[in-house]
């Protein structure tokens, strides 16, 4: 397996729809509403996107802002994909891939240890959401395009 191939796979819909869920109060927060941001990513330049409210003091970063809520899907799955603090996501992957293991978001989610500031409690929060909402039923979908 190539090098591309180990960084352009998919994310489990289980592991997306909890981060969406926890990074955008189910769609609730300032920034999914007025960003199209659901995944609480975050850009570097000024005006880029929104200040967070609670921006620690000299802290420069601002939170991303979507033209519509695919950019930000899209987004969201190319920084797991090639940041290099996701590399344990995709090495946890490529190796459900080699066991021809299907892909489960909770065992992914070991992988986000640098998503946030919260680490392991971060981590442990997806995988209760995955749990608790039943989202592990989605990882396995397969949308077949419309007649």
């Amino acid at each position: 397996m190539t090098l591309l191939d180990r960084r352009i796979d998919s994310i489990p819909a289980s592991l997306a729809l909890a981060q969406a869920a926890n990074e955008s109060g189910w769609g609730t927060a300032r920034f999914a509403v007025k960003g199209n941001n659901y995944f609480g990513l975050w850009c570097w330049s000024s005006d880029c996107g929104l200040v967070p409210n609670e921006r620690k003091e000299g802290a420069s970063h601002e939170v991303s802002t979507f033209k519509t809520p695919v950019d930000s899907v899209k987004n969201y799955m190319l920084t797991l994909n090639s940041h290099p603090a996701y590399k344990k996501l995709r090495d946890l992957r490529l190796e459900a891939r080699n066991n021809h293991t299907p892909l489960a978001g909770a065992r992914l989610a070991g992988g986000l240890l640098s998503y946030s500031e919260r680490g392991e409690a971060y981590i442990e929060e997806l995988r209760a959401m995955i749990r608790i909402n039943n989202l592990s039923q989605f990882d396995q979908a397969n949308l077949d395009p419309a007649p």
